[in-house]
């Protein structure tokens, strides 16, 4: 109970420390504005709020941002599904690592942009966000869960050896274990880079319906304060998938790294 008392008083700090941030950067930011002084460079976060209820009342835009989380999604889950499974075999395997080392450099090397063009070249422009989101995330899953596996008792894994456990059985019954707190990590981190990438990708690519085509087209005619509109509309998104990954993590009782 004690434990549970200290943990929700935390989690109260948090939350009260969040919500003054975000008062700060409102203030610093309408300083700014108003220091600046036009509207085309830096508009009133008022005007922005204006604007962005303004779109929120279009089934357009909850299209483009259902779409936009739409792919996001995937494209977590496709890392996952790659990189976890790269992320236990090159763990316990110091050969594969070594064999795989060169490549996932290059890909981590790689800007993200440069990915993004590659990527419209090849793929329509709804798959364009979502395959650069996947180059770009699952390496960060992988190495995350790579360094989990290695994280494992040493002295727990020689005794297991000596008493003659396979070694799936020694990867899934004490590694993968040992991991999970880097999965946790991983996986988090993985989220938040897929959706920017797959932002930044759709502003390339313009599908039809995306936050990053909206970004792109207010650009275009010189609307600062929708641009500003759209990327709340984005930020708001990534918030609210890491505050459901977060919940999800504690109702699975995950520690995390």
């Amino acid at each position: 109970m004690a434990s549970e008392a200290t943990a929700g008083v935390r989690r109260y700090r948090r939350t009260a420390d969040a919500i003054l941030g975000t008062v700060v950067l409102l203030v610093l930011w309408r300083l700014a504005s108003q220091a600046i002084g036009m509207e085309l460079i830096l508009p009133h976060p008022e005007r922005v709020a204006r604007v962005l209820a303004g779109l929120a009342g279009s089934a357009e835009f909850w299209g483009a941002v259902g779409s936009t989380a739409l792919r996001g999604l995937t494209a977590f889950g496709l890392s996952l599904v790659i990189g976890g499974p790269l992320g236990i075999l090159t763990g316990a395997s110091d050969r594969l690592d070594s064999a795989l080392s060169p490549l996932l450099t290059v890909i981590r090397a790689t800007p993200v942009m440069a990915i993004i063009l590659l990527a419209w070249i090849w793929f329509s422009s709804g798959q364009v966000p979502v395959f650069s989101a996947v180059v770009m995330a699952f390496p960060v899953v992988a190495a995350d869960v790579a360094a989990g596996v290695r994280s494992a008792d040493p002295k727990l894994i020689e005794m297991a050896t000596l008493f003659g456990l396979s070694r799936q059985r020694i990867t899934f019954g004490i590694r993968l274990p040992s991991a999970l707190p880097h999965v946790a990590a991983g996986a988090r981190n993985a989220l938040g880079l897929a959706w920017k990438v797959v932002i930044a990708g759709e502003v390339l690519s313009q599908p039809v319906l995306a936050i990053g085509t909206g970004m792109y087209m207010a650009k275009s005619w010189l609307e600062t304060a929708e641009v500003f509109a759209w990327a709340t509309a984005g930020v708001a998104l990534c918030a609210l998938g890491d505050a459901l990954f977060s919940l999800t993590v504690r109702r699975l009782s995950w520690p995390t790294a």
